[in-house]
């Protein structure tokens, strides 16, 4: 399933095909390997409160999110071969585009909302 991620603080979108990474293996593999990462596309692994870029060929921007959806932390432009700090109020992080955050003014304290696409 795909999800369309708004900021409801800003009332700005921040991806339009989100899909969610929560099983085991779906966290494991994250986007390791993925060539690109178009703009409107997002990875939402749960749960997570830390990340690494091993093995990826792409910058991202790692937005961490507490149990209500609200912006914890964010890692702007995270390069490959990277590993992040442990965001203990974390639940899960949302992986975009690099530059996507600051394009949308995105903040720790905004509220995110994720809602299913058909």
């Amino acid at each position: 399933m795909r999800y369309r991620v708004m900021n409801l603080t800003r009332n700005t979108p921040l991806a339009d095909q989100a899909a969610r990474a929560d099983s085991f293996l779906q966290r494991f593999k994250g986007l390791m390997g993925v060539p690109e990462l178009p703009v409107g596309h997002a990875l939402h692994i749960a749960p997570c409160n830390s990340i690494h870029t091993f093995f990826m060929k792409i910058p991202i921007d790692a937005v961490f999110l507490d149990a209500a959806e609200q912006v914890v932390e964010i890692c702007h432009a995270m390069p490959p071969w990277r590993m992040s700090k442990v965001f203990w109020g974390a639940k899960s992080v949302l992986e975009l585009p690099a530059g996507t955050a600051a394009a949308s003014q995105t903040k720790a304290g905004d509220r995110l909302s994720f809602e299913p696409r058909s």
